[in-house]
């Protein structure tokens, strides 16, 4: 499930932050449905070396992308496919 890899912690970060790579077609799968929805975010281009990927795990706990930093909770996402599961259930039809 989705929520299994969410976290709860305040952060810094006073906006939505999408932490991603160049070219990666799993973050450009979160791009797409944040642009969909209209969603204002900062992008953070991390390293492409997945050892020297240190600001990501400091913030998720690991040092794989994409991940979503949220401003209204301090929620850390991680994984693609549970980024936009969670877009589609707050902002798709339905949500709020």
């Amino acid at each position: 499930m989705w929520f299994a890899r969410l976290s709860f912690r305040m952060t810094e970060h006073d906006q939505r932050t999408l932490y991603r790579l160049q070219a990666c077609p799993f973050c450009e799968r979160v791009v797409r449905k944040l642009d969909e929805y209209g969603l204002e975010y900062k992008s953070r281009f991390v390293e492409p070396l997945h050892s020297e990927r240190d600001v990501v795990k400091r913030v998720s706990g690991s040092r794989t992308v994409p991940v979503l930093v949220g401003p209204e909770t301090g929620a850390t996402l991680t994984e693609s496919a549970n980024i936009v599961e969670y877009l589609d259930a707050e902002y798709g039809k339905g949500g709020n």
